[in-house]
């Protein structure tokens, strides 16, 4: 297992690929998800990304569910102090709440804390952007929770570039915690927007990047090809956009390198984004012991220049 890296500006040590925690409670079941999480830790894999509102989606559920699975693992296991924590606030709830106001992310974040069975988060990330609330109110609570030591440092997902920098400017003036970190979506196919319109910031803000969906829904790991391949999937809705002349071009791409290299697609589409030096962490999700090994193959495996190129030329 390799080293851990440096998580941007912070001192925290993650594992070169984390752990996306959607699965939890939702495509694993509470037994599913400890062997999961055991595995992880089994393996060296130090770093879970979840979110409060996981998985409020699901028929009966509220949003908590992966959080609670978490936390009792936490108390089960005893591993808190082996794990680098990622949770959010902002999103929608299944009672429809959400947002990034004070009182609000102070009601969330002690609910978090109880579902996780912890007294720390590591990484609280703004889930989504709430344009009806103030920036300097945001950052203040952060800034609270970060002084009364429940959150060690703060980070954005899915918020525009200059919001974050906006953000940021009113930290560094208050001299309070700024935003360390940013969630972008980001894979082979989805590549524009982070390129263009994220790169320049992280740069320049020297932002950890923890990019998800690095498997495009489970798109590039070569599962789904044609409509018949998506019958029966709960990943439907986010997969068929990538059914078309372009993502089966990346996917032949894959083909190729995958039968040359004898990895799996998985491996090498994870790879792409390990090898990229503006990326810090991909986070991608494993539902069996053959996926999760698939992920861990992709932490040492080296692409060259040519076959870089092969996957950038067919995902343009």
């Amino acid at each position: 297992m390799s080293d851990k890296i440096n998580f941007g500006k912070s001192a925290l040590k993650v594992s070169p690929v984390s752990f996306g925690g959607n699965v939890f409670g939702w495509t694993l079941d509470e037994k599913a998800s400890f062997r999961m999480l055991d595995a992880l830790v089994d393996n060296g894999l130090n770093f879970i990304d979840t979110a409060n509102n996981y998985s409020y989606w699901v028929p009966g559920h509220q949003g908590g569910e992966s959080e609670a699975v978490i936390g009792k693992w936490f108390k089960q296991s005893g591993k808190r102090n082996q794990i680098v924590l990622a949770t959010k606030v902002g999103g929608q709830m299944g009672d429809g709440s959400k947002g990034l106001g004070a009182d609000y992310i102070r009601q969330s974040v002690e609910a978090s804390l109880k579902r996780l069975q912890t007294d720390h988060i590591d990484l609280y990330q703004s889930h989504y952007d709430d344009l009806e609330t103030d920036q300097a109110e945001t950052m203040g609570i952060y800034n609270q929770l970060i002084q009364e030591g429940k959150v060690r440092y703060i980070g954005a997902s899915n918020l525009e570039p200059q919001r974050i920098v906006s953000a940021n400017r009113i930290a560094v003036e208050n001299n309070w915690g700024a935003y360390i970190s940013v969630q972008p979506l980001y894979n082979l196919y989805d590549r524009e927007k982070f390129e263009t319109d994220y790169l320049p910031i992280v740069q320049e803000q020297q932002l950890a990047v923890m990019s998800y969906f690095a498997l495009a829904s489970g798109f590039l790991s070569g599962k789904y090809r044609t409509e018949a391949d998506l019958q029966g999937s709960k990943r439907k809705d986010m997969v068929k956009g990538y059914l078309n002349e372009r993502g089966l071009r990346i996917l032949d791409a894959l083909d190729q390198l995958a039968l040359e290299q004898g990895v799996s697609m998985a491996t090498l589409a994870t790879a792409w984004q390990v090898n990229k030096p503006e990326i810090t962490t991909p986070i991608v999700s494993a539902t069996s012991e053959a996926q999760l090994g698939d992920i861990l193959k992709a932490i040492s495996f080296k692409l060259n220049a040519e076959q870089m190129d092969l996957l950038n030329k067919a995902s343009l």
